[in-house]
């Protein structure tokens, strides 16, 4: 099997497990057993556990990303663009794999000493605000840049509860709360 194949076959299966299991709950034996790979491939791609939860979780925001923006340029400008966060977050919760977000999963498990994690989880999380001040900023006329700050970080932490208790809940009142309450976020702008 080529290098990167078998990488991202790695990645895919550690990413389930972590995903589903929870970071401390897998170990690399499973990640090794589940890959069907001996434990010399897996060190030849990774140093450690906490390298292959990196690659994960930065192969898992990527595609993340990627999606929410191709579904928000879909919408409609304007309350469309702004709330489709809600409707993508939605989307996900109906998938039968759906355990939360999986950056807060793992944090939830993270000891102290593993700063590298936290600031990769941190550098995410910051994207996805950046991205949101991006949609307001698309999608509110004459926005300065401190409401931009303070809408899109409003989205940001509706969006945020509304994943968390969904999965706390197992259920997506949250999200359709989360949904209602954005557009008291820029009650008082001008839309595009």
């Amino acid at each position: 099997m080529k290098k990167a194949i078998l990488r991202e076959k790695i990645i895919s299966t550690a990413g389930e497990l972590f995903y589903s299991n929870g970071y401390n709950s897998t170990g690399i034996n499973e990640i090794i057993a589940k890959s069907g790979i001996a434990k010399a491939t897996l060190y030849s791609h990774f140093k450690s556990k906490e390298d292959i939860c990196i690659a994960y979780l930065t192969q898992r925001h990527e595609d993340f990303l990627t999606s929410l923006k191709n579904y928000i340029s879909k919408r409609k400008k304007g309350k469309n663009q702004l709330l489709a966060i809600f409707d993508f977050l939605q989307d996900m919760y109906r998938e039968k794999k759906f355990h939360g977000c999986w950056a807060l999963k793992t944090l939830g498990e993270l000891s102290p000493k593993q700063k590298k994690v936290l600031a990769v989880i941190q550098k995410q999380k910051k994207d996805l605000l950046l991205y949101l001040g991006e949609v307001v900023g698309n999608n509110i006329l004459n926005v300065s840049k401190a409401e931009t700050e303070k809408i899109s970080g409003g989205i940001y932490l509706l969006y945020e509860s509304a994943i968390t208790e969904s999965h706390l809940f197992k259920n997506d009142w949250p999200i359709y709360m989360s949904r209602s309450l954005a557009p008291s976020v820029f009650a008082n702008s001008e839309l595009v």
